[in-house]
């Protein structure tokens, strides 16, 4: 029993080698024979925080100063049809047996004409800075929206280069609404009706939006630095 305790403290157990142990034949620690001390694991810990505040930092500050001379953003937006609701594009009340099911006025342009402003600007979309689960904005009109994207995009040092939006819905006809639609754009955007455009489109009759069962828009947004 005594040879075999003094034989399990004296011979070491050699294992596979670790780039990171700390015997001494390693070039990592070639001083080191046993385990580093507190303040040598403090000074790596701290060293590696520091790493990755710098990291962090620059990442960060790299986002938050970059200036582009022009951004491009995209928008999108499908609303249900429904009856007993007011059918609301761009600000304006279109006549129709059915209307946008949505926690706010369900204006399918004006959201999309948003999300589009807020994604040139690389910032969270509509949903996420006007949350449905609000209670707030529970039949808001959609121009309270485009005022706040419209604010984001001048506090960020951009104005409207151009915008080109495409309603698509079976019925009813737009186009009997779409100078008063396009006017009231303008002017939620503060912006000349020659850089704004509004094209309007059926489904052909296919899927929901061909079935008069929702309606979409596309929008397209040029942002230019002032």
């Amino acid at each position: 029993m005594a040879m075999a305790s003094s034989l399990s403290f004296s011979t070491p157990i050699h294992t596979k080698q670790n780039p990171f142990s700390y015997h001494s034949s390693n070039p990592f620690f070639p001083q080191l024979t046993h385990k580093p001390s507190r303040s040598l694991i403090v000074s790596c810990a701290a060293t590696t925080s520091s790493i990755e505040a710098a990291t962090q930092t620059s990442s960060t500050t790299t986002i938050s100063s970059k200036s582009l001379p022009f951004r491009v953003g995209h928008g999108f937006d499908l609303h249900r049809l429904e009856p007993g609701y007011p059918l609301i594009i761009g600000g304006i009340n279109i006549p129709h047996d059915r209307g946008c099911e949505a926690h706010s006025d369900g204006d399918v342009l004006l959201h999309c004409v948003v999300d589009a402003i807020l994604g040139a600007l690389g910032l969270p979309d509509i949903g996420q800075i006007f949350p449905d689960t609000d209670p707030k904005w529970k039949g808001a009109p959609s121009s309270v929206f485009m005022e706040e994207a419209v604010r984001l995009m001048h506090e960020a040092g951009y104005e409207l280069g151009n915008l080109d939006a495409t309603l698509i819905l079976q019925r009813p006809k737009v186009s009997p609404h779409k100078e008063a639609i396009r006017a009231n754009l303008c002017k939620l955007l503060g912006a000349d009706p020659s850089v704004v455009n509004l094209k309007a489109k059926t489904h052909e009759k296919v899927d929901s939006l061909g079935e008069n069962r929702s309606i979409a828009a596309h929008t397209v947004v040029l942002l230019m630095k002032k």
